[in-house]
């Protein structure tokens, strides 16, 4: 069974007042002094941001009880120094974000000016065990058309700067300004994979393939395929829904790689505008299917992503479950319309905010 591991961005943010706290290298410092989390949290490209990757696991059990201990544990350093934290996307307040002081960080701002400094947005990136590079991109290629109805299932960033964006995935919009970052062309082998990214690192736009941004990617430090096209979701729940789904579709794309088949080839220019429509509507709207690349209800689109990944969801177990996680975030929503409910009721982005950290810690 192949395992999965997941790494969540999550906002620090004022207990009282909602507003985001530059504070993740105090936190860190909190972290250092407690072991058994030495492995766990690390810093982001801005100080109100921390991050925390989980260990692999083969059971989605297993994958829920370490988010939700991460979780807890983000919450519990940050309270040390005043802060919490909230598995929001975007800050729905006004912020004015703080880059990290590293040497990697500095060339980031200094080489994309006004595109690092707006990038205070927190994914939610999950990774999947391969055997080779070979079938990671295999797999990558066949997952291109299905990756907008992760981000329309996980979208929980509508609010932007104290105003409502009209998206209900706002992080993906402002994710895209990174020159790297994007839909890829089919690869077709390993080698045209490594090729095009040492190419894209020659050009000097990019500082080394650690900057490759895509929305799927061979992992730099693990033999795994890492899909980056999730907001961090707001329910531990809803992260591993996606992490389920991201696993089926991975071996789903394996066996299909196997079995001889072509992938489906809807061309970039179609991709972004699937990555487009699924960032505007998030689950209240339309999205673009997969295979036909018309507009379809996002509910259709769901199920048809389910049937998709079927066999492989039975294979692991995973199938009722999942069909029952989307069925709930179907009828009650996903963390953009949580957020924007949240707002109607309350009339106050502080509100908001102070809510999603309850949300965030259940």
């Amino acid at each position: 069974m192949r395992t999965v591991g997941v790494e969540e961005e999550l906002l620090l943010v004022d207990p009282e007042t909602g507003e985001p706290r530059a504070q993740s290298a105090a936190v860190l410092a909190r972290v250092a002094q407690d072991d058994a989390d030495q492995d766990v949290f690390e810093k982001e490209l801005h100080e109100q941001m921390l991050e925390f990757a989980t260990h692999p696991q083969s059971s989605m059990e297993s994958l829920r009880a370490e988010i939700v201990r991460c979780r807890k544990e983000a919450a519990r350093h940050a309270g040390d120094i005043g802060c919490t934290v909230a598995a929001l996307a975007t800050s729905p307040l006004p912020v004015s974000p703080a880059i990290g002081l590293n040497r990697r960080y500095q060339w980031m701002a200094d080489q994309y000016g006004i595109a690092t400094r707006e990038q205070l947005v927190m994914g939610c990136h999950v990774h999947v065990s391969v055997e080779s590079d070979e079938e990671g991109v295999a797999v990558i290629d066949r997952l291109r058309p299905w990756l907008p109805v992760l981000t329309a299932l996980s979208a929980n960033s509508p609010f932007w700067q104290g105003k409502d964006t009209g998206y209900s995935s706002y992080r993906s919009r402002v994710w895209l300004r990174w020159p790297s970052a994007g839909p890829t062309e089919i690869f077709g082998s390993a080698e045209r994979y490594h090729r095009l990214i040492a190419d894209m690192v020659a050009t000097g736009a990019i500082l080394d393939d650690g900057m490759i941004y895509f929305g799927a990617r061979l992992s730099q430090r693990y033999p795994t395929v890492e899909l980056r096209v999730s907001d961090v979701c707001l329910h531990a729940d809803t992260a591993v829904l996606i992490a389920t789904l991201v696993r089926g579709l991975v071996e789903t794309a394996a066996r299909e790689w196997r079995a001889g088949r072509e992938p489906l080839d809807p061309g970039v220019s179609l991709l972004r505008l699937a990555d487009w429509q699924a960032a505007r509507a998030g689950l209240t709207g339309e999205l673009l299917h997969p295979a036909t690349m018309r507009r379809m209800p996002a509910a259709s689109v769901v199920r048809a992503l389910l049937e998709h990944v079927e066999e492989a969801l039975d294979g692991t177990g995973d199938l009722e479950r999942a069909r029952d996680a989307c069925a709930g975030l179907l009828r009650d929503g996903n963390g953009a319309r949580v957020q924007r409910e949240l707002l109607e009721r309350t009339g106050s982005l502080r509100d908001v905010v102070t809510e999603c950290v309850r949300h965030t810690q259940a």
